[in-house]
């Protein structure tokens, strides 16, 4: 399904059906007792962070998720089907089922890692904006981070390093309101961030998640000038429309906090928004969702299709080619107990 040439919006859009769709799956998935692990982080209502600030990256670029990062590997161009897979923790998946839902990452992508630690994957994104800037590779890296991080030391030390050394970094805080089941403003006085990062020399930029197009906007200026030696740092401001993980019932929210809170909702705002503006019919983005619907249930499909990782495979990956793999305690057993009987 092609939408309207030259319309960003139709693109931006299809990026972030793409996103809610696939999460949903990955949600289904769980429910039927086929991903790996017990614990699924969706990005459900934050579709506008990946989709605008991955839309003004360039191939040279690298990036860190959190681990609520399903939608912005997608949106940096990942293979549904390899996503979910290692979400289902086959083989077949981007780190041969080994990484799970909370640590995907793709080198060929520029994907350093996701990271299940608060804040753990934001410090990568200052050595790689160091090798770009020493090598002179016209390269930015950013780091995508949730409102929780905006408390761990780490993120300062991070954002302080990038500014003193004029690195080509950017810092995206994805404010969803909640870091696991506490209120942003019952975490810190002033949630003000883009304050924080402007005291350390940084470019500071806050937008409402609701407008793809404002996240896109802001994005593109900010890269512009990371990639320049001015590194930036950009929050968007959304609701997590659903509890910390997929087992979470969000006891902590009111009913009525999250009735309003899912009114914001960035995919159905860019749908009216390509409708009322004459750029797209109703009737084609029905027919866009049903593509992007059925290439989704391919995911589920691939995955429980596909095989689980071998147990020899344990070690691959893990050590430098060339190093011999450590002995499995069973083997080492097998061994003593045969030379005992000789």
């Amino acid at each position: 399904m092609t939408l309207t040439a030259n319309s960003h919006l139709a693109e931006l859009y299809r990026t972030m059906r793409r996103i809610r769709t696939f999460e949903e799956r990955v949600g289904e998935l769980f429910v039927r007792g086929q991903s790996a692990g017990s614990m699924l982080h969706l990005s459900i209502g934050e579709e506008s962070s990946a989709a605008g600030v991955c839309a003004e990256m360039k191939p040279q670029d690298s990036f860190t998720t959190h681990h609520r990062g399903h939608g912005i590997f997608l949106a940096r161009g990942a293979d549904p089907k390899r996503m979910m897979a290692e979400i289902g923790g086959k083989e077949s998946g981007y780190c041969h089922g080994k990484g799970g839902s909370m640590h995907i990452a793709d080198m060929a992508l520029g994907h350093l890692g996701a990271n299940a630690i608060v804040g753990g994957g934001i410090p990568a994104v200052v050595g790689a904006g160091l090798s770009s800037k020493y090598l002179k590779q016209d390269s930015v890296s950013v780091a995508f981070f949730g409102d929780g991080a905006m408390q761990q030391g780490i993120l300062y030390e991070s954002m302080n390093m990038a500014a003193l050394w004029g690195l080509p970094v950017l810092f995206v805080c994805i404010n969803n309101q909640y870091g696991m089941g506490t209120r942003i403003d019952q975490a810190t006085r002033n949630t003000a961030f883009d304050q924080r990062a402007r005291a350390f020399g940084l470019n500071g930029v806050v937008v409402n998640g609701l407008d793809v197009e404002e996240v896109r906007d802001a994005a593109r200026w900010l890269i512009d000038e990371a990639r320049a030696g001015k590194p930036g740092f950009l929050s968007v401001e959304v609701y997590r429309f659903f509890g910390h993980a997929r087992m979470d019932k969000s006891p902590y929210r009111a009913e009525a906090e999250e009735t309003e809170g899912r009114k914001k909702d960035p995919v159905l705002f860019a749908r009216a928004k390509l409708i009322e503006s004459g750029l797209e019919s109703e009737a084609a983005l029905d027919a866009l969702d049903r593509e992007i619907a059925a290439e989704m249930d391919a995911t589920i499909d691939f995955t429980v299709e596909s095989q689980a990782p071998a147990l020899s495979s344990m070690f691959r990956d893990v050590y430098a080619v060339g190093e011999p793999e450590p002995e499995s305690v069973r083997a080492r057993i097998d061994r003593v107990l045969a030379r005992e009987i000789v």
